[in-house]
């Protein structure tokens, strides 16, 4: 009982640090702005830890972060393993496939208005269907390796990334493409020059959205069918084993690679529409 009573200390002290750093003198610094989620991470998983053991839950419940961090080290080879069968393999050469697809069928339905009006609302009705109901589907399409993965993904990304490439083509104001035509702009000109720079944004919003779909699609999938690899398998199999620490630790990977896609694709976003209101000073 002691245990939970310092988890619940260690709360106090955290929430009293942090309330501290935001509210203070340099709560608009970089330092502060990182230090803030890290204390607040660290207290969870702390708090995590006292209480767990506190309890004495059992590891097939809830195991302790300490037990999760012992097989996320023992087992490494085997995550890393998992981890470029499923993300590298499956995750990424979805994502890249459905966001150049999606971009390329944006272009088409934005130069021929029938498109438009035809593809949003079929847009629209795939993206609310349930991965759970298409991915058996495509695993028996595709088979049971990377490839039906990557099929899943496609289906997944395509259409966030078309609905925000469509609708960000759209935004620009009528004044503005008048001026271009004044100016003799060809559509390709003015494609480049306004309404794509314009579109940015809302690019960049799709893929954001649909780095975490792509991880997701790739390990529902291979909860339908997988050779010996991937994470979706490996969390399948070690819930069967009652190995939670297995389970999470693969969670842990995805969770790490997931937030580092979506990271790298807001670094980039920041650098290509640095112009845009959001990104100033």
């Amino acid at each position: 009982m002691m245990l939970v009573i310092f988890a619940l200390v260690l709360w106090a002290a955290g929430f009293a640090l942090n309330a501290r750093l935001a509210t203070g003198p340099a709560a608009d610094t970089r330092s502060v702005q990182l230090a803030v989620p890290a204390i607040f991470g660290l207290t969870l998983i702390g708090m995590w830890e006292l209480i767990v053991r506190g309890l004495e839950v059992p590891g097939v419940i809830l195991p302790p972060p300490s037990a999760v961090a012992a097989a996320f080290a023992g087992e490494l080879d085997v995550i890393w393993a998992d981890f470029v069968q499923t993300f590298v393999k499956g995750a990424l050469s979805g994502y890249v496939i459905g966001a150049l697809a999606a971009f390329a069928f944006a272009i088409v339905a934005d130069r021929h208005d029938f498109l438009k009006r035809g593809l949003l609302p079929v847009g629209n009705f795939m993206a609310a269907l349930p991965i759970v109901g298409t991915a058996p589907i495509l695993v028996m399409w595709f088979g049971f390796d990377w490839e039906s993965k990557s099929a899943v993904v496609v289906v997944m990304v395509f259409f966030p990334i078309l609905v925000n490439t469509v609708a960000g083509l759209a935004d620009t104001q009528a004044m503005q493409r008048d001026l271009m035509r004044t100016y003799g702009a060809s559509y390709v000109q003015t494609l480049l020059k306004l309404r794509l720079p314009a579109a940015m944004p809302f690019i960049f919003n799709g893929l954001k959205i649909s780095t975490t779909l792509a991880l997701i699609g790739a390990i529902v999938a291979e909860f339908f069918g997988s050779p010996t690899l991937g994470m979706g398998f490996r969390i399948s199999t070690s819930v069967g084993q009652l190995a939670l620490d297995m389970v999470w630790a693969e969670i842990v990977a995805a969770a790490l690679a997931g937030s580092a896609f979506y990271g790298i694709i807001a670094f980039i976003e920041k650098r290509v529409t640095f112009w845009h209101p959001s990104h100033r000073g």
